[in-house]
């Protein structure tokens, strides 16, 4: 199959690219590099989420997908061994989710699951599958996937507790147990696939998936900005969780883009994501293309005190929207990305997985294997 090459459009060679690909992957997962987030010990490998110090099972997941999508089985294999030892909840209402957030040694700390960790497993693992194949447990990974989703979708008279998707609009939550979401938890293009390789009783609640958060991004994005909030009401209005944050224009936001470009480079381009894209774009251009001038903003566009934690991993996604829109800055914002070097400081982590991804999408390597 082969997919849009949204950089090769704006002149950028094959070996640039591939050159580019090869470089940030061995300095991600090449332990002692400064820009590396990836570590080993006697179970298999963790990527740290290097602000926090801690393992969480959105890193795993992504570094999952990006090794997947790399042909790097060793990496794959001890990723998810170590997930399967210190992340797995066997028994409670948590069976069969993973424990969002684990210490270096794999000591939990917390119980309960973050549902974006699972959806990229699943998908991960369904690639490795066809991929590689299946082996023995837990290299099953077909099995795996299903699994994952049977309890993403059956909890509750799996164990008795909440399903990670709301049977009714088959939307994704936050967390299990709260009525509300996170826009950038909405991966439609997977639940297309999903539909295809899930459990047959599942596959028409996937396809349904697919179309309704389809919908919930394109009612959480500001008609004029083109910004989603971190989280918000199934209706997409921006929701202030109880800790305080959320309904603004913040870090998780920014994969909402990344998110929309996969979807269209996957299965097509969509009017509703070119506006969105466009807008956003567009917003961005107030800030000269400095990343100092990055900030946390409402979604409708008001400037506020907080500068973004994560200015290089924002750029990746302004950059990634040209897969969805050509606007007058494109060109500028994807030479901007492209001639930016991966973080080496404490918040590389979140910076550095948000880059490998727009560049898999950009070049046309983000592939259904």
């Amino acid at each position: 199959m082969n997919l849009k090459n949204t950089a090769a459009e704006y002149g950028y060679s094959a070996e640039e690219i591939n050159e580019l690909l090869e470089k940030w992957f061995d300095e991600m997962f090449t332990i002692g590099t400064p820009q590396c987030i990836y570590g080993e010990d006697s179970v298999g490998g963790y990527l740290i989420d290097t602000g926090n110090n801690d393992v969480r099972t959105e890193g795993q997941s992504y570094g999952m997908m990006i090794t997947v999508q790399r042909d790097r089985q060793d990496i794959f294999d001890k990723i998810w061994a170590w997930t399967k030892r210190y992340m797995y909840n066997d028994s409670g209402k948590y069976a069969g989710y993973f424990s969002w957030s684990c210490a270096l040694d794999g000591t939990r700390n917390a119980d309960g699951p973050a549902p974006d960790g699972e959806e990229f497993f699943a998908m991960a693992l369904f690639f490795a599958s066809h991929r590689w194949g299946d082996r023995e447990a837990p290299f099953d990974y077909s099995v795996q996937a299903r699994n994952i989703l049977r309890h993403c979708l059956h909890q509750k008279e799996l164990t008795g507790g909440e399903p990670m998707w709301d049977a009714k609009n088959h939307l994704i939550r936050f967390v299990p147990e709260t009525p509300w979401t996170d826009p950038s938890y909405h991966l439609p293009h997977f639940y297309e696939l999903f539909s295809l390789w899930t459990n047959e009783r599942d596959r028409p609640f996937w396809k349904l998936a697919a179309k309704e958060s389809r919908k919930l991004i394109v009612r959480a994005a500001n008609e004029i900005t083109g910004l989603c909030p971190e989280y918000s009401e199934y209706d997409g209005t921006p929701k202030k969780s109880p800790w305080g944050a959320g309904d603004t224009f913040y870090s998780d936001a920014y994969r909402v883009i990344l998110n929309i470009a996969l979807d269209t480079l996957w299965f097509g381009s969509r009017p509703e994501y070119r506006i969105i894209a466009a807008r956003y774009q567009n917003f961005f251009k107030q800030t000269n293309f400095d990343y100092n001038n990055f900030y946390e903003y409402t979604v409708d566009g008001k400037r506020l005190e907080r500068k973004a934690l994560h200015p290089l991993g924002l750029c990746a996604s302004i950059a990634t929207a040209s897969v969805c829109a050509r606007t007058e800055s494109s060109a500028r914002w994807l030479e901007l990305f492209l001639n930016t070097p991966l973080r080496t400081d404490k918040c590389r982590y979140f910076d550095n997985d948000l880059c490998y991804f727009a560049l898999l999408i950009l070049f046309g390597e983000y592939r259904i294997l």
